[in-house]
């Protein structure tokens, strides 16, 4: 008799370690927040465990969304609005909207304040089978401010069955006390702000958006030897508008992920290849911005560069919060596979996190985080837009409904 804690049986797995992984007919235990033991429903060893039955629904790795900004104050639908109705991004932008905007009402907005405006996003999130959230900094741009907006992270994995990891993008713009002085800028990054912030515990990677109307590769060089300097990894916003050579830089410095890659060159994906940096998609940005530069997606399968999707949910260029429908614009705006795009929301997003060992499939030994889904096959999670097929989640090891109650 096995004293495992939760059995889940009469389900369909897929495991995403082969492909899909698909096993029909099966069971899945868990002990102490990991999984125990998987096989056929037929081999089931006896337990005193909780059972739960699957009632033949489909049971993959808890999804996760490996690229957001979800933390922020405010919303730009007005800028939205005005760019439908004529206006450019360089007329708004100098009218005071754009990123500013975003980072005048994080930086007023109260820890409280900004706990309360995050969490209806992260709750769409979980009700769609996420487990595990990446969230960003960079709507702070000083110290306190991107402190906070780090706190309520950490807070947000404190109080939701979510496991957060938060990525420092204090290089995401040049803030308005910095005008013309983009380099101060960065030396303050390195010298103050991501020392302190490292000190206090609230940073798991470090970011940084490297472009024309970003920073600098030489600039982007010194936040990444600054990151190494602390032993955190870095990751990059790169070839998202045109084509810097920041896929090749974070992958020199092994980078975890490089993400958007809309003008990605062969070299980059060929340093990409060499390191073992993956590919983030984020097809939201791509759809909401009309664009019409495409990632290079055959070149990247033919390197064999892990491709991970995610909902880069922010509220300028990509307010997303369903990594379904993320799935759903990979395959097609760009011609992902429903398998591609399923495993770039498990397996290989969990490896643009550094938590390939830890979760984005079904294996013994990994943590217990799983989505039930009453669907027919697995391709359906890519296949059907506006539609939330999860029935059930489980979070280190802890059954819930998909639908959160968000906290007080």
């Amino acid at each position: 008799m096995h004293d495992w804690d939760l059995v889940l049986h009469n389900v369909h797995l897929a495991t995403m370690e082969d492909g899909y992984g698909e096993v029909p007919d099966a069971a899945i235990a868990v002990k102490d927040c990991r999984i125990a033991w998987i096989g056929s429903g037929a081999a089931l060893p006896a337990s005193s465990a909780v059972t739960i039955d699957g009632k033949g629904c489909w049971l993959t790795p808890g999804l996760i969304d490996c690229h957001t900004h979800i933390v922020h104050a405010g919303n730009r639908s007005d800028e939205f609005e005005a760019r439908l109705n004529g206006a450019s991004y360089e007329a708004i932008s100098r009218a005071g909207g754009g990123i500013m905007s975003t980072v005048r009402a994080t930086r007023a907005a109260s820890d409280a304040e900004l706990l309360r405006q995050s969490l209806p996003r992260v709750q769409a999130l979980l009700a769609e089978g996420v487990t595990t959230l990446e969230i960003k900094s960079g709507y702070g741009l000083d110290q306190p401010s991107e402190a906070k907006m780090l706190r309520v992270a950490r807070t947000i994995g404190a109080r939701l069955p979510v496991t957060v990891r938060t990525s420092f993008l204090g290089a995401h713009a040049l803030p308005p006390e910095y005008a013309g002085r983009a380099d101060d800028y960065i030396d303050a990054i390195c010298r103050q702000m991501l020392p302190a912030l490292a000190v206090d515990g609230l940073v798991d990677a470090v970011d940084a958006f490297c472009e024309r109307i970003g920073f600098t590769p030489a600039q982007t060089q010194q936040v990444f030897e600054a990151a190494q300097a602390l032993g955190l990894p870095v990751k990059l916003h790169a070839e998202q508008l045109s084509d810097q050579g920041g896929a090749a830089l974070v992958a020199r410095f092994g980078g975890l992920s490089a993400d958007h890659l809309e003008f990605l060159s062969q070299e980059g994906i060929e340093h990409m290849a060499r390191h073992g940096t993956v590919a983030v998609l984020l097809p939201g940005a791509y759809f909401f911005l009309r664009e019409t530069q495409a990632p290079p997606i055959a070149a990247l399968r033919a390197a064999g560069v892990p491709i991970a999707v995610s909902t880069d949910c922010n509220p300028g260029t990509s307010p997303l919060t369903s990594l379904l429908l993320a799935m759903n614009m990979a395959c097609t705006l760009w011609r992902l596979t429903p398998q591609e795009a399923l495993a770039g929301a498990t397996i290989h997003a969990a490896r643009a996190l550094g938590l390939q060992h830890e979760t984005g499939s079904l294996a013994v030994g990994k943590r217990a985080d799983f989505a039930l889904w009453r669907i027919a096959r697995p391709a359906d999670l890519s296949y059907a837009m506006g539609l939330n097929p999860c029935v059930g989640v489980v979070h280190g090891g802890a059954w819930r409904t998909p639908v959160v109650s968000l906290p007080d």
